[in-house]
């Protein structure tokens, strides 16, 4: 059940106390992904989870900016402070909790946002009258994780799952041309790279041309499968603050 969609009358009258808050980003997935694909796989999956699952959750709006500074070179990437977005969510999963939907799962589709949610959903369940966890997607996927990259064919396969029509498929191989095989400059375990265009010439990691509707729809049921085996995890813990 997605909030924005129902009115205050009708959400009073729903017994449930899980929430799900996806969050994804507005940055730069080649020439041939949407900037919002890790906001757009972040909604199928945790929409997807709330209809699977067994009993009410509600379904927050999602959050489509976060830390992404590291596009910033790419035209349209959007970015905040990680300060600014930790506040953010608390705020929202706290007014989640003002309403009784205390026990939260946070679903995200950008790894640049992964540190701040590990500190801000600590940081909730130490001081809030909530629980909050942290459910990245990519990284629930079983063996298929390791092909992660970006842009590359895990994010595409889904797209061309859940919303074919935003990927530009004539442009698959001009995307695979001008991508790079991994994630960074390094040097040993060093990262010299700070931005993603010290080391891909057009945002694409990884082979897009890989990806397929098929690929797509097994990443969505595993990915939704461990999302409803968190939700029965959280919906029982205790959410007293523990300071």
């Amino acid at each position: 059940m997605h909030i924005e969609d129902e009115t205050w009358t009708d959400l009073e009258t729903i017994d449930t106390n899980l929430g799900l808050v996806p969050i994804g980003s507005t940055e730069q997935h080649g020439p041939h992904a949407p900037l919002g694909t890790d906001m757009f796989d972040a909604e199928s999956i945790a929409s997807n989870a709330a209809e699977e699952y067994s009993d009410s959750v509600m379904v927050a709006p999602s959050i489509p900016v976060g830390i992404a500074e590291e596009h910033r070179n790419f035209t349209g990437t959007l970015w905040t402070d990680e300060m600014t977005f930790r506040q953010y969510v608390r705020d929202i999963v706290n007014s989640l909790a003002s309403h009784g939907w205390n026990h939260v799962v946070i679903v995200n589709g950008h790894g640049g946002n992964i540190p701040a949610l590990k500190a801000v959903t600590a940081q909730i369940i130490r001081h809030d009258n909530a629980y909050a966890v942290p459910f990245t997607w990519f990284e629930a996927i079983g063996d298929h994780t390791s092909s992660m990259g970006h842009a590359g064919p895990i994010e595409t396969s889904l797209l061309e799952h859940t919303r074919p029509e935003s990927v530009h498929t004539d442009r698959l191989t001009e995307a695979a041309t001008d991508a790079t095989d991994g994630w960074g400059d390094w040097q040993g375990k060093v990262n010299l790279a700070v931005d993603s265009n010290e080391f891909t010439d057009n945002g694409v990691v990884g082979d897009p041309r890989e990806a397929s509707a098929e690929l797509g729809a097994e990443l969505l049921d595993k990915a939704t499968d461990e999302l409803c085996a968190l939700l029965d995890a959280v919906r029982d813990h205790d959410v007293t603050p523990r300071e």
